[in-house]
């Protein structure tokens, strides 16, 4: 029974504020997921673009981020951040270190490095994409932003979304690094709980178990979404035909 107190929603338990740890996880991870498609788009259309320029820049990008460690750059962003933060308030005046929200320091540095994941992501999808498809389309005179319209985002994203669903398991793992920022989400609120409590074993199963479900209806989430783009695909086909 104690222990059922411990963890309930009572005004005793911690219960509540796992849960809403457990939302602000997932909105850590959805807004860097965000950020990282934005930035995977970009960083993948400079590789694919055959320019040298954009092409070395693009490796640089891929390559620095998915080879330094995550809570590295956490670090780099959060307190490199508050320092540049810092610096512009005292040009404008003011005086004493402002912080950069561990809200936005978290999604940020988790949204750069998940977008060096899918800008590979993005890549092999474009890649992958039927030449011949192309080649009709230019053949019947679709120019380039029809053609970009009609068959390369649809076709990427089709084919993107198992590499997807990877990067934001990813993702929603490294979010827990994001802790160290003092951001009140599942791990955090986890070792707070248990410290207060002296309740270690209870508190980081319980927050693992709440990964654990996160990551499953993710899974299922992703696998419905890739069965039902790759259902509609005859169906465009013959709309197409």
């Amino acid at each position: 029974m104690a222990t059922l107190e411990l963890i309930g929603f009572g005004s005793t338990g911690w219960g509540a504020l796992l849960l809403l740890a457990t939302l602000m996880t997932l909105a850590v991870t959805a807004s860097a997921l965000a950020i990282g498609a934005v930035l995977g788009a970009t960083i993948s259309a400079a590789k694919l673009s055959g320019r040298a320029s954009l092409v070395a820049l693009g490796n640089v990008y891929t390559t620095v981020f998915r080879g330094v460690p995550e809570l590295l750059i956490i670090y780099l962003i959060y307190f490199g951040g508050s320092s540049a933060v810092t610096s512009i308030g005292k040009a404008m005046g003011y005086e004493g270190f402002l912080g950069l929200p561990s809200f936005l320091a978290g999604a940020l540095a988790v949204g750069i490095i998940s977008g060096a994941y899918q800008a590979e992501v993005f890549r092999g999808a474009y890649l992958a994409i039927s030449k011949g498809e192309l080649e009709a389309a230019s053949a019947i005179g679709m120019h380039r932003g029809l053609r970009f319209r009609r068959i390369i985002i649809p076709q990427v994203l089709r084919l993107a979304i198992p590499g997807l669903g990877n990067v934001w398991q990813l993702s929603l793992k490294d979010s827990a690094l994001i802790s160290v920022t003092g951001l009140a989400e599942l791990m955090r609120t986890s070792q707070v709980a248990a410290g207060s409590t002296r309740q270690y074993f209870l508190f980081f199963i319980v927050g693992g178990i709440l990964y654990l479900i996160l990551t499953s209806l993710s899974d299922r989430v992703f696998n419905g979404a890739e069965r039902r783009a790759n259902r509609s695909m005859p169906t465009a086909a013959m709309g197409k035909a």
